[in-house]
């Protein structure tokens, strides 16, 4: 059984079939999907079901962020074992935005990676335009290691791709 993370206002818990429902809802809007590099839009039915199945929890730590009960994103590590590392990866309903959510799990997640997996770097990268994500990571103490310009396609439209990275040895608890 994956761990449950708690901080003040969340609790984070392993993604289950049942919330696929929820899932579907959240990311079907387009802001959601259009403010990262990977989640598909339209997000069509059985999508978030297919995801949650895929989560290889030997290579994954995927988590519900869940407030009040409520699930209002997720966020995870993608670990790439062979050099101790992991992407940070998330995403949290249009109405939960704002909030500090990403922030507060964030740091639960970047915690456990460090403590608990022994990782020694975690990066994670978000779209140019999307500065809101680039002051989450910051505010998880990454550093920015540079920009892919005009990277990825994101409805057809090339954009530029942004990398941040935390060494453990930079990492303030």
């Amino acid at each position: 059984m994956e761990t449950i993370l708690a901080t003040d206002r969340l609790v984070l818990r392993p993604l289950t079939p049942a919330d696929a429902p929820q899932v579907q809802r959240l990311v079907a809007a387009r802001e959601v999907a259009g403010a990262t590099a990977d989640i598909p839009f339209p997000f069509e039915a059985g999508m978030a079901a297919a995801w949650i199945g895929s989560i290889d929890p030997s290579h994954q730590r995927v988590f519900a962020i869940t407030s009040g009960g409520t699930l209002v994103g997720s966020i995870g590590l993608h670990r790439d074992e062979a050099n101790a590392q992991a992407e940070l990866g998330y995403w949290l309903g249009l109405q939960h935005w704002g909030k500090g959510y990403a922030t507060e799990a964030g740091r639960a997640v970047i915690r456990r990676g460090f403590l608990d997996l022994g990782l020694r770097r975690i990066w994670a990268s978000h779209l140019g335009r999307n500065p809101a994500s680039g002051h989450v990571l910051e505010k998880l103490g990454m550093r920015h290691e540079g920009t892919l310009r005009r990277h990825v396609l994101r409805f057809g439209v090339p954009e530029d791709l942004v990398h941040w990275g935390l060494l453990r040895e930079e990492w303030r608890p």
